[in-house]
């Protein structure tokens, strides 16, 4: 692997897939003793749960979920 000018690094595909890594998930890179360990970061959820944490609370204003269906059937 080659580090970019921006401190990046692609994790190998075998590896993503072995862990369990999808895109969007969140990781940490810690230190410790002079070695960086790559750890999916703690409380961070399944992709479908931060999803639904970012969406939560952007229907706001009490509509039913058939207000929401119409407007976006078009009715």
């Amino acid at each position: 692997m080659r580090l970019s000018s921006k401190g990046q690094v692609t994790i190998p595909a075998e590896l993503r897939q072995k862990c369990g890594l999808r895109p969007g998930d969140e990781v940490d890179v810690i230190e410790e003793e002079g070695v960086l360990r790559i750890v999916r970061r703690v409380g961070a959820g399944t992709g479908g749960q931060r999803l639904a944490r970012r969406m939560r609370g952007t229907a706001a204003g009490g509509m039913s979920t058939d207000e929401i269906m119409e407007l976006l059937r078009g009715e």
